[in-house]
């Protein structure tokens, strides 16, 4: 594809400071506008979208309405909740505060924040702007406790949950896992060494000197701001749209409020800072490492990406129905910004697709992959399966099973909390899936069972056989109630005639699977593998609840007698 070629007679107008080029005319406007048509409809939440070029807004344009209850529309100029590329202006802080001298990024949290517990490993700076702290994320911890997302959740909630933890779950350094906590630890750093409320000192340091003019750090669930979209998502089973609720008040993670607008002055200071320095930027940019010398993708706030032979670096953000993404290629000096109020919008995809139509001439073809072999094509011997055929846990995320099953000449697999699919084989011990771009292989000893696979799926992941749950395990010896002191809340386990329940006073119920006598598996997203604890003699104590953020999480178990305690009768 040719350079894009604007017409000399160009609409040139000026935001608030920037030259904003529209070429409304040009194939490329009508190009771009193609790719969002689907939310450029009355009645329909959308976007926002602004292309940035050598510190230029050379696109942008508003989609679909930002309220759906009063009809306002969408604009580069709507102010949009961004979620976590809010992560990226809180380090910038921490990173503007190191350089004036004020703090070092490998200093102990606990010098400002003596309130963090001591878990005997010293956690810095650093670690929380690398995600490898072994906090636990204060979304799930927050769930866990019985509290849904969308109430109203301040900076003190989160923080009272921080000092109750007991545990990491796992070493300083060692790992990384995406951890919200640290973003929200590091805007209180800035506050603190400041003396000012962190809203009050980016809005001083870096959005005033910016001229980022409709942008705040949004940290009180009362305030009013004019011009604002909702989100909001498609009501299940109905296909209309129901609101998202978002009633955040804490900062640092997430929360920043913004217009496509200012973040092209955002992205205008990765290029040539008038806030910090070259240097600020090189500090930025700097990927995370883990103890054992691995390099991470993650910077600070940043994560470095390829994109058919580019690199880039940016962020993207979900929280309710607000979806985001901002990118810079800063070789080709191209700026992307996508900001959404609808759930199901993608704006990674969007905006991939929007950088095909502007960095078209640099890009690397895709490699076409051939497609396997079709199972009318290659003769299978079915009575392989019978090795094969079984359940397997992959190793990288325990309690996540994968089953084989055959039907006839037909073979089909399914995943924890996925449908069954069909798969076909493309050899003798390799099978594909038509749905998603995946296969399995099962590999073969030269003698005895068939015991391990490996999952072909942006990557290769391993997997070990399971054996199924053998009916001698008594259900009734989960039954009880489980405490945890770090939450201060409890969960139950119940039984219902052959079905075992977990049960929380907010959350209400679900069923339980079991996976093998000391591990069950729950369907909620913040409790997923609980892995039982027993003593000497093999009664249970306890269990751990875990999800992708949150290992090991303790809870004792409670005595049977314990919630039949009746009030005493008054005066008596």
């Amino acid at each position: 594809m040719k350079p894009l070629v604007y017409p000399l007679l160009l609409i040139t107008m000026l935001v608030s400071g920037i030259q904003l080029v529209l070429a409304q005319s040009s194939p490329s406007a009508a190009r771009i506008d193609s790719l969002f048509a689907e939310w450029n409809k009355p009645g329909k939440p959308g976007a926002a979208i602004g292309v940035v070029h050598q510190g230029k807004l050379i696109y942008a344009k508003g989609f679909g309405e930002a309220d759906l209850e009063t009809g306002a529309p969408n604009s580069p100029e709507t102010v949009f909740h961004v979620a976590s590329v809010s992560k990226q202006f809180t380090a910038y802080a921490i990173v503007l505060l190191a350089e004036q001298g004020k703090l070092s990024l490998n200093d102990d949290i606990r010098k400002y924040l003596p309130e963090v517990p001591d878990f005997g490993k010293t956690i810095t700076i650093r670690h929380l702007l690398n995600h490898t702290s072994g906090l636990r994320d204060q979304w799930n911890l927050l769930a866990m406790s019985g509290r849904r997302l969308d109430d109203v959740i301040t900076k003190d909630h989160i923080f009272n949950l921080i000092k109750r933890q007991k545990e990491l779950n796992f070493e300083p350094g060692s790992t990384f896992t995406y951890c919200n906590t640290g973003y929200t630890l590091l805007a209180e750093i800035v506050s603190r060494i400041s003396k000012q409320t962190f809203p009050d000192w980016m809005q001083q340091n870096v959005f005033k000197p910016l001229g980022m003019n409709s942008t705040l750090f949004y940290d009180n669930n009362e305030r009013l701001v004019r011009g604002r979209a909702y989100s909001f998502h498609i009501t299940p089973g109905v296909g209309t749209f129901s609101k998202s609720p978002l009633n955040y008040a804490n900062v640092g993670a997430t929360s920043l409020f913004t217009t496509v607008s200012d973040l092209a002055r955002w992205i205008d200071n990765f290029r040539s800072p008038k806030v910090g320095t070259p240097a600020t930027m090189t500090q930025m940019l700097e990927k995370g490492r883990i103890t054992k010398g691995d390099t991470l993708s993650y910077a600070l706030g940043l994560f470095h990406n390829q994109y058919r032979g580019l690199s880039f670096y940016g962020h993207n953000g979900a929280d309710a129905g607000f979806r985001s993404f901002l990118a810079y290629f800063p070789k080709e000096d191209y700026g992307f910004i996508i900001l959404s109020n609808q759930a199901e919008f993608s704006p990674d995809r969007k905006g991939l697709e929007l950088a095909n139509l502007y960095l078209a001439p640099y890009l690397k073809e895709e490699k076409k992959v051939e497609a396997p072999v079709a199972n009318g094509n290659y003769k299978f011997d079915s009575t392989l399966f019978r090795t094969y055929a079984g359940s397997y846990e992959l190793a990288e995320a325990p309690g996540f099973v994968i089953k084989f099953r055959r039907e006839g000449d037909r073979y089909f697999t399914q995943a924890t909390g996925q449908s069954e699919v069909e798969m076909f084989p493309s050899s003798d011990s390799t099978f594909f899936l038509k749905v998603v771009e995946a296969s399995v292989v099962f590999h073969r000893p030269k003698a005895g069972p068939v015991n391990r696979i490996t999952l072909r799926q942006n990557g290769n992941h391993p997997g070990t056989r399971v054996q199924p749950v053998k009916e001698e395990i008594r259900q009734e010896q989960y039954v009880g109630k489980y405490y945890s002191p770090e939450l201060e809340t409890v969960y139950t386990i119940a039984r219902e005639g052959e079905t075992l329940k977990l049960i929380h006073v907010q959350h209400g119920e679900v069923p339980l699977r079991v996976l093998h006598r000391n591990r069950l598996q729950a369907p909620w997203w913040f409790v997923q593998n609980i892995d039982l604890v027993r003593d000497s003699s093999d009664r249970i104590i306890g269990l751990r609840m875990n999800n992708g953020r949150v290992q090991n999480l303790w809870f004792q178990r409670l005595s049977d007698d314990f919630a039949s305690a009746q009030p005493p009768v008054a005066g008596k």
